[in-house]
């Protein structure tokens, strides 16, 4: 059920913010004002609301893909831990990176779905998923890498607000995340791997 609620309220709240702007800014994460203004809800606000329909869209897609079948399998309280856990370790790389900057704001959930995702590929390592139009499976960790090397390119060329830099954090965030939670299938996908 957790699965379902994070991905209703990100959907919600994105499109109630596209379609009323001042939503979106009171919720962005600004890391020079965390402390200044005391905005201390904007590490996780920020996580609900998209630049786009697009930026939405690619999100709750990869979520879609790997969110409900890693919440079968963890657990629901589990699950929501995995999930906050990868959206503030991705704002606290992106804290200590432009914590001098007061321009600098931004918004997504991407950093807490790449933790889903590279949890679910612990668990799930030999899964594939289909994107339309390509007729052939793609290996969950090929999309992983490939949504990974998608970001480090677009922090490199950066447009509007999306910060593509907290999706390495939160990959990171997940993997750490199931490694501290259950080591034994870390080991078993080592395993598997080698």
């Amino acid at each position: 059920m957790a699965a379902w609620i994070i991905l209703g309220l990100t959907v919600l709240i994105s499109l109630v913010g596209l379609a009323w702007p001042p939503l979106i800014a009171l919720s962005m994460f600004r890391p020079y004002w965390l402390l200044r203004k005391r905005q201390y809800w904007t590490p996780i606000s920020n996580g609900f609301v998209h630049a786009s329909v697009g930026h939405l869209l690619l999100n709750c897609l990869s979520y879609w893909f790997f969110a409900f079948p890693l919440q079968r399998v963890i657990g629901a309280a589990r699950f929501s831990e995995l999930y906050f856990v990868g959206l503030l370790a991705s704002n606290g790389g992106t804290y200590f990176k432009h914590r001098g900057d007061p321009e600098y704001a931004c918004l997504g959930s991407s950093g807490a779905v790449l933790a889903v995702l590279f949890a679910a590929i612990i668990y799930f390592p030999n899964n594939s998923l289909y994107i339309l139009p390509l007729p052939i499976p793609i290996p969950a960790p090929l999309f992983a890498l490939l949504f990974l090397a998608y970001s480090f390119y677009a922090s490199r060329h950066p447009i509007g607000r999306v910060n593509h830099e907290a999706h390495l954090d939160g990959a990171l965030a997940g993997l750490a995340f199931v490694a501290l939670t259950d080591w034994p299938v870390w080991q078993r996908t080592l395993r598997g791997w080698m």
